[in-house]
């Protein structure tokens, strides 16, 4: 088995190759950032899969990993994260990863995890997995359905207007609903609402 390690840490890259290289015939590269992480694939690849840190240098989030998809098509790839919300989990496998990572895992659950990806299967913990849900249905028990139809106008940069317009609404309608999505939210305003809702797996 071929594994690239994509990390801007070495003490993670040189944790990680170290559980890997413990289970035997795992063969591990390293790379520091996204650009370094192609050139190695492409000189060195295909890999049985690569792992791409989410905050590491020309990653971008995601952008990172759609480009790194376009460049290799064939090539596996999995998103490794202590930092991303867990909606990005979801996110990236829609974008074309194999799965996501937290870097919270446990070491031999980790390897066990990359060892199923690599064998093309998907993986999200299931601990990510319900906390995603959880967030949605704190959305889904706090906020009205009118509620929750101007947050989504937000999440989506729309104005008063436009949000009236779009739900057959006054515009004075909306002004109302802002400022207790706010509260309810526990938000500053409602650029602060709509980074809430996203971070909550919402939008």
């Amino acid at each position: 088995m071929r594994i690239l390690i994509a990390d801007d840490h070495e003490m993670v890259r040189d944790t990680l190759t170290v559980f890997l290289q413990a289970e035997g015939r795992i063969q591990v590269f390293a790379a520091a950032s996204l650009p370094e992480a192609l050139q190695v694939t492409t000189a060195k690849g295909p890999f049985d899969l690569v792992l791409l840190d989410y905050k590491m240098p020309g990653m971008n989030g995601l952008q990172g990993l759609k480009q790194a998809v376009a460049a290799h098509p064939d090539q596996p790839f999995a998103i490794l994260s202590g930092t991303a919300p867990n909606s990005i989990a979801q996110e990236a496998v829609d974008a074309g990863a194999l799965g996501y990572l937290p870097k919270t895992m446990g070491a031999k659950s980790m390897v066990n995890a990359i060892r199923f990806m690599a064998l093309g299967e998907t993986f999200i913990p299931a601990s990510v997995m319900q906390a995603g849900n959880e967030a949605e249905d704190a959305f889904d028990n706090q906020l009205s359905q009118r509620e929750t139809e101007v947050l989504s106008g937000l999440c989506a940069g729309q104005s008063n207007k436009e949000i009236a317009r779009d739900l057959g609404l006054q515009e004075v309608t909306i002004k109302l609903h802002v400022p207790t999505l706010c509260k309810k939210l526990d938000a500053r305003n409602r650029t602060h609402a709509a980074v809430i809702a996203k971070e909550a797996g919402f939008a």
